[in-house]
C-alpha cells in the first residue's frame, strides 16, 4: 500500500479539490451511493449532495461500496432537491444536470473544466431521471454518448465517466491542486 502513495483520511480532507460537487437527487440504490462516494474520492471532487429519498450514511450498504470514503469526502443532505439547487446556484455555481433530453450536448462537446470552475453535476433517480422542476433551474444538460440498443447506464459508471472525462480536461490544472 506503501507504494500507491495514498494520503490518510486527514490529508484528504485538508486537501484542496477540484470545486466540483454531484448532487444525487432521489437514488434507490444504497450500493450506488457507495460507488459514487468511492469514486468521487478517486476524482479529488469537493463533495457529495444528496437529496430526496437518497439514502445517506451511515449505513452498511452504502459503506460496503465506498471503502470508507464517506469520512474522506465531505457531503450534506436536503430533503428538496430544488432549495439544494439554489443554494449552489448562489453561490456562483454552475449547475449541470447529466441526462438524456431534448437539448443536451454531448459529453465530449462540453469543452471540459479547469480546477477554478465550480460545477454542480445533478444525476437523477435510477428510472424516472433528473425531474423537470431541478432542470430547468441548470444551466446545460450533458449526455454521455452511447451507442447500444439500451441508451443506459448505471448511475455509478454514468458519475465515473463524467468526472474522469471534465477532471482529465483539466489535467493542466493537477499541479496546481496537488501544490496547493
Amino acid at each position: 500500500m506503501d507504494e500507491l502513495h495514498r494520503v490518510s483520511v486527514a490529508e484528504m480532507q485538508a486537501a484542496a479539490h477540484f470545486p466540483m460537487w454531484i448532487l444525487l437527487d432521489n437514488i434507490r440504490s444504497m450500493h450506488n451511493v457507495g460507488s459514487v462516494f468511492r469514486t468521487a474520492d478517486a476524482f479529488n471532487i469537493s463533495g457529495i449532495a444528496l437529496s430526496g429519498f437518497t439514502p445517506r450514511p451511515p449505513h452498511r450498504d452504502i459503506h460496503k461500496t465506498a471503502l470508507g470514503a464517506t469520512e474522506s469526502v465531505a457531503w450534506r443532505y436536503h430533503a428538496d432537491s430544488v432549495e439544494l439547487v439554489a443554494e449552489f446556484k448562489a453561490a456562483g455555481y454552475t449547475i449541470v444536470a447529466v441526462e438524456q433530453t431534448t437539448g443536451s450536448m454531448l459529453l465530449p462537446q462540453h469543452g471540459g473544466v479547469s480546477c477554478h470552475d465550480k460545477l454542480l453535476l445533478v444525476f437523477g433517480n435510477e428510472v424516472s431521471g433528473v425531474s423537470d422542476e431541478v432542470l430547468r433551474l441548470c444551466d446545460g444538460v450533458i449526455e454521455i454518448p452511447q451507442w447500444g440498443s439500451k441508451h443506459s447506464l448505471n448511475i455509478s459508471v454514468s458519475v465515473g465517466v463524467v468526472l474522469w472525462e471534465l477532471v482529465r480536461s483539466a489535467a493542466g490544472d493537477l499541479d496546481l491542486l496537488t501544490n496547493a
